[in-house]
């Protein structure tokens, strides 16, 4: 591999997705503390992840006058008699009957917290966006034209002064490093450089897409096919071309691509790509607690409109369940206080959330509307059994098809569902599949790529 030292390592990842935290997570597991860059900038990323904007700015949590926590959504500053209102999904703000800008929170949305607010003109349309970040600064301000597209996006230091400035017309990006003002005329540019300050740019790179973090990993010197690339995406009828460049040998850094999609592997496979350049394989998990077969089943949702659920309390009355709201229940969800099998906790706290996880054992993935606090998958690390009916499937990631019914035949569900509790050798069977369909893996793995 050339003068690149094997466990000389850095993550570049475009975003900082789902599946780039359980990648990044699963090597810290497997006790791999690698250096991480992102490419796109959210204010919200751990304080061991950098991104390749953020890496000159300073440190936000020491400055003067940053209040050192996000922002609430009613601390953004809007001239007087403006008026701030908001609901769990996002605010906005007014000036009498016109609407002068709206406010997006960073996830979990209910907290409420600020992490972009769009500012709009005269005529409704977006004139500038105002970026903030975990520790209550802006940021990075975006600016859009008359016709609502975006122009350009500047950085901000720890005390306000523009750094780095992204222009979207031109793709020039232009930095003011000390005394150093640098431009440069592509993104792959300007990350190689960053890399090359933080002492990065004889690393192996391991990148989850085949977009700007592709790009770099080609646009850097020769590591003797070093980088590897973790493909977390559906494959469709093709490889995607920059793809066979790795499968093929002419890509220049990357020879190697980790499948993490057990249906992409699958299909990559039919489609003809090299056994012995592609591998499947998943994540490690952080399990919080074993299943010990308990008959306490939890339901979260902020509807009321949980399907089939009379029928199924009432067919399992040796079953617990607990139905959890971060919002206020309706006065039908309520109704189902008439059970003695049922626990309601309306406006549930976190804490209180987080003791109904590892005091149940069954996950009931039966809710219509959206997902709350990532339920499936918390669940999934709870090592509770789920079930989910095909109408209300959140996450099919965690949930093997034989533990998905039609709601039509919510019977079949609770037949099941019987059949696994009391049976300890049948439980532990369905938890070890549940886990190798999440594609289950093990530190072992990840210390050898």
């Amino acid at each position: 591999m050339g003068n690149t030292v094997k466990d000389n390592i850095i993550l570049l990842l475009d975003n900082y997705g789902d599946d780039s935290k359980k990648l990044h997570n699963s090597f810290k597991l497997a006790g791999k503390n690698y250096p991480v860059f992102v490419i796109e900038e959210d204010g919200f990323l751990p304080e061991d992840v950098t991104s390749v904007f953020s890496y000159f700015l300073g440190d936000f949590k020491k400055a003067k006058g940053v209040p050192g926590r996000p922002l609430y959504f009613n601390q953004i500053k809007v001239p007087e008699y403006w008026e701030i209102s908001a609901n769990n999904s996002g605010g906005s703000v007014h000036d009498l009957n016109k609407e002068r800008a709206k406010i997006f929170y960073s996830e979990p949305k209910h907290k409420r917290l600020v992490r972009v607010v769009d500012w709009y003109d005269e005529r409704g349309t977006v004139c500038f966006s105002d970026h903030y970040n975990r520790y209550g600064a802006l940021y990075a301000r975006t600016i859009f034209n008359a016709k609502g597209q975006r122009v350009n996006k500047s950085f901000f230091s720890a005390d306000g002064k523009e750094v780095v400035m992204e222009n979207y017309v031109t793709g020039d990006i232009i930095l003011n490093d000390g005394d150093l003002v640098k431009i440069f005329h592509t993104k792959k540019e300007y990350i190689a450089y960053v890399l090359e300050k933080a002492g990065y740019a004889d690393y192996r790179i391991f990148f989850n897409t085949l977009s700007t973090s592709f790009f770099v990993s080609q646009f850097l010197g020769d590591n003797g096919k070093g980088d590897v690339l973790f493909w977390q995406e559906p494959i469709n009828n093709e490889i995607p071309g920059n793809m066979r460049s790795i499968l093929n040998g002419t890509s220049k850094r990357a020879g190697r691509v980790m499948v993490q999609r057990r249906d992409s592997y699958e299909k990559m496979l039919a489609l003809g790509a090299p056994a012995d350049i592609i591998s499947p394989l998943g994540f490690v998990y952080p399990f919080k607690k074993e299943n010990q077969g308990k008959k306490e089943a939890l339901i979260c949702t902020n509807s009321d409109n949980i399907a089939e659920i009379n029928k199924i309390v009432e067919a399992l009355p040796e079953v617990h369940f607990a139905i959890a709201a971060l919002t206020e229940m309706s006065s039908k969800l309520m109704s189902m206080d008439q059970y003695k099998n049922v626990s309601l906790y309306p406006g549930v706290k976190m804490k209180v959330l987080e003791e109904l996880f590892e005091q149940a054992d069954i996950y009931l993935d039966i809710n219509h509307e959206s997902e709350i606090v990532s339920a499936v998958e918390k669940a999934f690390l709870h090592n509770h059994l789920i079930f989910a009916f095909k109408e209300t499937l959140h996450n099919a990631r965690y949930v093997p098809q034989e533990h998905i019914f039609v709601k039509d035949k919510a019977n079949e569900l609770v037949t099941d569902l019987k059949s696994v509790m009391g049976n300890t050798a049948l439980l532990k069977e369905r938890l070890e599949r549940q886990r190798a369909f999440a594609m289950l893996e093990t530190k072992e793995t990840y210390l050898g790529i």
